[in-house]
């Protein structure tokens, strides 16, 4: 109670201080402060919601952009697991294929590796070969007799007067050369179809290499793109020749790797054969400014020497001799004075150390040596074993074997179809290198005559194989199982296997032709054989066949 009475108390005194009436009249300015101070509070005001409102854009803007970079990071985290989805799947889609491949690849082999019968060859057999009729054995059987047999004659003439000729010539190309400076040169071998006999189509050509070598002391060093040194894969078959003296070390001398000092000299080397000059390794025809043997510069030689050897020995003949082909160094053409003309090509090569391999620069009416990666890249031809080949296996089949008619009668209807569609991408050689599989992986028994035309469907069943594959194996380089008779080198053997199609596998255009002018040729088959064939009868026809086979 006393506590209220006091309160109250203090409330009158403080409004009796505070009455206006109480206050002078100098403090009559109080209220025009007031004024001041509310004008003052009203702009802390308007400034404060000013602020304010900036604060609540600024948050605003900041919320936008967090949310922007909140929605952004989903964005990424979802791309990112779309990624490895997609990555998986890929690598998944990747692995699938390549299983499909591999399998392919070795049943295609494992199927090709099976010749236990007729059926199983027939499998192989593709859509080319749907609706062609082949001709039977009465058909073949005359068309062999008269369209093929009768060429045999006139091949064994034409042999032997070149052969004769060749000698003569080369002969007298020894007399013209320098003994002491220029290469020296062997006798001729002939290769090729005309010296297996089975060229069927005209004009013959006989295909003749001449061995050359350095004159002493200097001697040839080959080596092959299969002898160690990685080669890239557009010069595999090919090798490079080095022309060094006969008393060079292979390896090189020491004093060629080590400084031995000014006061200490090799005792095999001297300073003046430390250097050789480049004029003296032109006269080697050897390529600029290197030891490396020149496919030109041999070209250029050649072709001089065989020109001086025709002038001296011109006069014995009645007839004429020129270059048929400029790029070839021995295209060679008998002209007779009543507008006969035989063609053949002496060729020189070098041999490969002690065998029968030879290195050859230049591949008249060939595609196989096209596009030389250098003039000292030379290809290296396995002709002479080739021939060899076929004689020893002729030797353990039955008499009058049909392997060589097989390959006659296909070169014939593949030389027919390239005149009437144009040239293709296939050539006789790989012709040849068909019948030399087949006759390794065939019994012998299953080359008898009668058996010409199972013989023949093989040989295209083949061709058609590696067409579709782009695979055709040269057929020494890499093969295991060559005769131990023929003394194949066996380094040949260990390297990898060689594809003879590999430029199908690059030119896709050559490829295309090629397979079209296979088509076709099958599809006219019987139509270019039967254009040779005389019409007789069934009973005649057996008989006919029985005597020219």
């Amino acid at each position: 109670m006393p506590v209220g009475i006091f309160r109250v108390c203090l409330v009158v005194i403080t409004a009796i201080v505070n009455h206006p009436l109480l206050f002078p009249k100098e403090n009559g300015t109080v209220p025009e402060n007031m004024e001041e101070i509310i004008q003052k509070m009203k702009e802390r005001e308007e400034s404060l919601r000013l602020e304010r409102l900036r604060l609540e854009q600024e948050i605003a803007a900041q919320e936008a952009t967090q949310k922007a970079l909140e929605k952004a990071a989903e964005v990424v985290e979802e791309s990112k697991e779309e990624k490895v989805r997609w990555d998986m799947w890929t690598a998944l889609s990747m692995v699938i294929f390549l299983l499909i491949e591999v399998w392919r690849q070795d049943f295609q082999e494992g199927n090709w590796q099976d010749t236990g019968g007729e059926e199983d060859d027939m499998a192989v057999l593709g859509k080319a070969f749907k609706g062609v009729a082949f001709p039977d054995k009465a058909v073949l059987a005359s068309f062999y007799e008269k369209r093929i047999l009768g060429t045999t004659g006139d091949m064994a003439r034409m042999r032997e007067m070149v052969e004769g000729f060749a000698d003569d010539l080369l002969e007298a190309l020894r007399s013209v050369c320098n003994r002491d400076a220029d290469m020296e040169v062997e006798d001729c071998m002939g290769v090729g179809s005309m010296y297996e006999n089975w060229r069927v189509r005209k004009p013959f050509v006989c295909d003749l290499i001449v061995p050359f070598a350095p004159p002493e002391p200097y001697c040839f060093r080959s080596q092959t793109w299969c002898s160690g040194d990685s080669f890239p894969p557009d010069e595999q078959g090919y090798g490079t020749i080095k022309v060094c003296r006969a008393d060079e070390d292979v390896t090189g001398c020491i004093c060629d790797k080590t400084k031995l000092g000014e006061d200490m000299l090799c005792l095999l080397h001297s300073q003046t054969n430390t250097t050789r000059p480049s004029s003296e390794m032109e006269d080697l025809l050897c390529f600029k400014n290197t030891q490396y043997l020149d496919a030109n510069q041999v070209m250029k030689w050649f072709q001089i020497a065989v020109t001086k050897a025709w002038n001296r020995i011109s006069h014995k003949y009645e007839f004429d001799l020129s270059f048929s082909l400029l790029d070839s160094p021995g295209a060679l053409k008998i002209k007779f004075r009543s507008g006969k003309s035989i063609a053949f090509n002496l060729t020189p090569v070098v041999q490969y150390e002690n065998s029968d391999v030879y290195f050859i620069s230049h591949f008249p009416r060939s595609s196989l040596a096209a596009d030389l990666p250098s003039s000292n890249h030379w290809f290296l031809t396995f002709a002479v074993y080739e021939r060899r080949f076929i004689q020893l296996v002729s030797k353990t089949l039955p008499a009058n074997a049909c392997h060589v008619s097989c390959l006659q009668i296909l070169s014939f209807l593949h030389g027919k179809q390239c005149s009437l569609t144009g040239p293709s991408g296939l050539t006789n050689y790989h012709l040849k290198t068909v019948m030399l599989h087949l006759l390794q992986t065939r019994p012998s028994q299953d080359w008898a005559p009668e058996k010409l035309e199972a013989r023949l469907q093989d040989m295209l069943k083949f061709l058609e194989k590696c067409l579709h594959e782009k695979k055709l194996y040269h057929f020494f380089i890499g093969n295991g199982n060559i005769p131990a008779e023929l003394c194949f080198p066996i380094i040949f053997q260990r390297a990898e296997p060689l594809n003879l199609f590999r430029p199908f596998v690059l030119h896709r255009d050559v490829y295309r032709k090629t397979v079209d002018t296979f088509h076709e040729m099958l599809r006219n088959m019987s139509a270019l054989i039967n254009e040779y064939t005389v019409h007789i009868p069934l009973a005649h026809a057996n008989g006919i066949h029985k005597e020219a086979l």
